[in-house]
Parts: C-alpha cells; sequence; structure tokens
C-alpha cells in the first residue's frame, strides 16, 4: 500500500490533471467549435460555400493535427511562456494542450456535423431558415449526440497528452511518474499514476456514452 505521503502527491497530481485536462477542453471546444461549423458550412454547395475559406481552414487544421504532441511540447516554448510567463508547471502545460485540442476538436465538430442528414438541412432551406438558424436550430441539435462524443474523445486524447506534459516539468500525473517513478527507479509510482490514468480514461469514456445516450433518447 501507498504510504500517506504517496497518496497526498498522487491526489494532488491527479487534480492537477484533471484541471489541465478541463482547461484544455473548454478552450479548444470554444475555438473548435466555431472553426468545425466554419469547415463544414463552407464547403461547395453549403449554406455558407466559400472555396478558399474552406481550403485554408481544412489546411492549418491538417498542419495542427500532424505535429507530434512532444514536439509541439518544445516547438512553442516561447509561445507558452508569452502567455503565462512560465513553461513549466500546471498552468504551462494547458497551453500546448489546448493548441494541440483545437484542430483535434475542429476535425471532430466537422465529422458530426457531416453525419447530418442533408434533406433536414434542404428542408430547413425551403423554409425559409437563415444560415445562422440552420446552425443553431437543425445542425448542432442533430449532430449532438455526436458532438459529445467526440468531446469525449478529446478529453480522454487531452489525458494521455496531459501525462506526456510531464517530460518538460508539466505538472499532474506525468511529471510525478518521471520525477518520482522514473527518475528515481520507482516502479511502484509508476504502476499507481498508470492506474490511476486508465481509471480517468475509463470514467470519462463511460461519462460522455451515458450523456450522449441520454440526448439521443431526447
Amino acid at each position: 500500500m501507498p504510504s500517506t505521503i504517496m497518496v497526498n502527491m498522487l491526489w494532488t497530481a491527479t487534480l492537477e490533471t484533471l484541471y489541465m485536462v478541463g482547461v484544455s477542453v473548454i478552450i479548444a471546444e470554444v475555438i473548435g467549435l466555431p472553426l468545425g461549423i466554419l469547415m463544414v458550412t463552407s464547403e461547395e454547395g453549403h449554406i455558407l460555400e466559400n472555396f478558399w475559406l474552406n481550403k485554408i481552414l481544412s489546411f492549418i487544421v491538417n498542419v495542427g493535427r500532424s505535429i507530434p504532441f512532444i514536439i509541439l511540447l518544445v516547438a512553442i516554448i516561447p509561445f507558452t511562456r508569452f502567455v503565462v510567463g512560465t513553461s513549466i508547471g500546471t498552468a504551462a502545460a494547458i497551453v500546448p494542450l489546448t493548441v494541440a485540442a483545437i484542430p483535434f476538436a475542429a476535425r471532430v465538430v466537422e465529422s458530426s456535423l457531416k453525419e447530418v442528414d442533408s434533406g433536414v438541412v434542404e428542408a430547413a432551406l425551403s423554409m425559409g431558415a437563415s444560415p445562422w438558424q440552420i446552425i443553431v436550430k437543425v445542425l448542432l441539435p442533430e449532430a449532438l449526440p455526436g458532438l459529445i462524443l467526440g468531446f469525449t474523445l478529446t478529453a480522454v486524447n487531452l489525458v494521455g497528452y496531459s501525462a506526456m506534459a510531464g517530460t518538460i516539468g508539466g505538472g499532474g500525473l506525468g511529471d510525478l511518474a518521471i520525477r518520482f517513478g522514473y527518475q528515481r527507479f520507482r516502479g511502484d509510482v509508476m504502476l499507481y499514476t498508470v492506474i490511476i490514468l486508465v481509471v480517468l480514461v475509463q470514467a470519462l469514456q463511460m461519462l460522455g456514452d451515458k450523456i450522449a445516450r441520454k440526448v439521443s433518447r431526447h
């Protein structure tokens, strides 16, 4: 059994991980949601068709998704320092986590909205609905279960990314595993952090699935 000190350290690291993931997911969804909506609605034949806007947004998102997170962590250290004043700690880790999550969230939104039956959109257009009304009253409500599952997937990925942020002193369970597990040859610490990460992922996935099912029934 872990000692009281170790339990306190694991508890603190878990709260830091939840904080990092929570803040990053919220910011990423706030930016990724409108980005994904624009990517869908600016496609050819859609309500806000714009060829160049669609291509530029798709290119930016593809570039963001193609950069491995461990490289992104190091590459944007100057930007992280500019935003939060430091490149070490929980607050600093939120910056690369958010940057990595935004393009992923945008693609999730795009994928969910594309699953909406085009006939529903055409029916709304025939009744004189504006593009804004179609987005708010047709696309988003119809795609809501898929969006919730997508946001859950984003959060699950960020749990893994947050652990990776520990390699540069990002705080949380990853940082604890590196400093007290790997560097001090404490296999038990590594095991405890892995178990907690698995539990967090399972809990997030179950919660997301439950909410999506409830929304789908309504």
